[in-house]
């Protein structure tokens, strides 16, 4: 019983503390916004700073890149959003941290987004937009940075790794099936690696109830963060990706995504049977979202079918989803709770037998944040991943990130 008035007492503690640094962070927010020329050009500097630890059970689950099993993962994203006029915009990301996902490797530096925005039409019919920048597919991307998510981690379909390599081709059915247990989970690739922030260019805009938006990227969605650069992989073998929603009114949102592009780099030439190229295997993927918001309530879903056409193998089949609510307690106090799941389909092993080509995978996420001031949160989660068939390994994880936006 004595728990709880102590836990009050901090929590009470906390929030005075937290309203200085809010009062500072405010001041800070005024003197890294600049205009000129009668306002007619705006910038701005802002950021996050995400204090993360991680505890869970070897292997890592999703995309966490780490050996020991408590993992400490500080993160400082910088965006520069620059406004010309009402017709131009330019915006970028940069992060120091261990990492693009969460790693106990050493600090570094990244410039994660930069892409220039032009918009001709105040009616918003049409935005062109080109650079390095996150993909048009699904709803989840909008809210995947740290104060918009209402979770720490990403949805299963955006950090499972599958046995898709896109650094060599599989030499036979079963050295695709085994080789996960072979080699370290970064030699292979999710279905959707995150936010997916490749390089290309972009058309959307918004029709009445209807909107719209098409990209041509250089790698594909499931292509691993060094992909992305132009320098690293330019547009020799494109992605084309779309969405197309339609709101009938405030509460509802809905979408369908596609996308196809080859997900091999270009060090997977040699490896590729004789006579065939990169462009001859590529990524399939489908998805259906919807979003509903009412009152305190907020709920998402997102379904996808994705094939990958694999070497010496054929086509490998999943599919997979999940819904996520999100629900306001108190202006600071909010929860959310997330099912995943991820089946895949049958390949033959070579031998005349039919196998799953990986084991089918089911994820619950339970959060809660609380939101101190405008400028700091503290959000914990709590989840549980069990492999639905196979051996059945489970995998627990707890997690808590404090985040400072200015």
């Amino acid at each position: 019983m004595r728990l709880l008035p102590a836990l009050s007492f901090c929590l009470f503690a906390c929030t005075v503390r937290a309203f200085d640094i809010d009062d500072f962070l405010d001041r800070l927010d005024t003197a890294l916004t600049i205009s000129a020329f009668q306002d007619k050009l705006r910038a701005r500097l802002s950021g996050t700073l995400d204090l993360e630890a991680y505890h869970f059970q070897q292997p890592a689950p999703g995309l966490i890149n780490s050996s020991i099993d408590t993992l400490f993962n500080p993160r400082l994203t910088l965006f520069l959003d620059t406004q010309i006029g009402s017709q131009i915009y330019f915006f970028a990301q940069s992060r120091l941290d261990r990492g693009f996902d969460p790693s106990n490797h050493g600090a570094q530096v990244r410039l994660d987004e930069y892409a220039l925005r032009i918009t001709p039409w105040e009616d918003g019919r049409l935005t062109v937009q080109i650079g390095k920048f996150a993909t048009v597919v699904g709803n989840w991307v909008p809210r995947s940075l740290s104060w918009d998510n209402p979770f720490i981690n990403a949805p299963l379909i955006y950090e499972n790794v599958t046995p898709i390599q896109d650094k060599s081709a599989p030499f036979s059915p079963l050295n695709f099936i085994y080789a996960p247990y072979y080699y370290g989970k970064y030699a292979f690739n999710p279905v959707i690696w995150g936010p997916s922030y490749a390089s290309g260019i972009s058309l959307s805009g918004r029709l009445g109830r209807f909107d719209y938006a098409i990209e041509m990227k250089n790698a594909s969605l499931s292509s691993r963060p060094e992909s992305w650069n132009v320098s690293e992989n330019g547009f020799e073998h494109p992605t084309f990706s779309t969405r197309a929603g339609f709101r009938p009114n405030e509460a509802w949102n809905f979408g369908l995504s596609a996308s196809e592009g080859p997900y091999f780099r270009p060090e997977a030439e040699s490896t590729l049977p004789p006579g065939r190229d990169i462009g001859d295997y590529r990524e399939f993927v489908l998805g259906q979202d919807a979003s509903f918001a009412w009152r305190h309530l907020q709920v998402w879903v997102e379904f996808y079918e994705a094939r990958f056409e694999v070497p010496r193998v054929g086509d490998a089949d999943t599919f997979a989803y999940y819904v996520e609510a999100k629900y306001k307690f108190t202006p600071q106090l909010f929860g959310a709770i997330r099912w995943n799941q991820q089946l895949f389909g049958n390949i033959s092993n070579g031998f005349g037998q039919s196998v799953r080509w990986s084991e089918d995978l089911g994820r619950i996420d339970i959060a809660a944040t609380y939101r101190f001031t405008t400028h700091t949160q503290l959000k914990l989660q709590y989840g549980f991943q069990h492999e639905t068939s196979g051996f059945g390994y489970d995998n627990h994880l707890v997690a808590a990130q404090f985040t400072i936006r200015f």
